[in-house]
């Protein structure tokens, strides 16, 4: 019955990874986001997924994202995060952050249309996703720093 729960609650708590849209520009209202690693900053310009229904449809049926783009996914308040690739037809990078912007896990590159989910180490409270293989070209790991203003 626990397991059963989990399972039920897990699927509750997808919201699935990838970008819904035909197009593969960034969108409007997208917003600055920055990630600061010991030896760099690098600043990104994101889409938000704020609704539900925005997070389920994500990164869902893109080719490509710009160099400097990408989703952020943030939540009311900090959970276990478990995201998958469903439709996602690109290689991403989830970086799963918490409240006080750091990085709890980077999945990188994670398999387009994998069914797998790829979960959060801990409580976060957003998770990002930038195109396959950003996060080691630029040198971004779990020491880094995640810092946005969605307001």
């Amino acid at each position: 019955m626990r397991a059963w729960m989990t399972a039920v609650a897990l699927v509750m708590a997808l919201p699935v990874a990838g970008c819904g849209g035909e197009s593969d520009s960034v969108q409007a209202g997208s917003i600055p986001l920055t990630i600061k690693a010991p030896d760099k900053t690098h600043v990104f310009t994101v889409e938000v997924a704020r609704t539900p229904e925005e997070q389920a449809k994500g990164l869902m049926f893109r080719t490509s994202l710009p160099e400097n783009g990408g989703m952020l996914f943030p939540f009311e308040k900090p959970r276990f995060a478990s995201f998958w690739m469903k439709n996602t037809l690109i290689p991403l990078d989830m970086v799963f952050i918490r409240a006080d912007g750091s990085i709890d896990r980077i999945a990188e590159n994670t398999i387009p249309e994998n069914l797998e989910p790829v979960v959060s180490g801990g409580e976060v409270s957003a998770v990002l996703e930038l195109a396959g293989g950003t996060a080691a070209k630029l040198g971004i790991d779990e020491s880094a720093v995640v810092t946005w203003n969605d307001k």
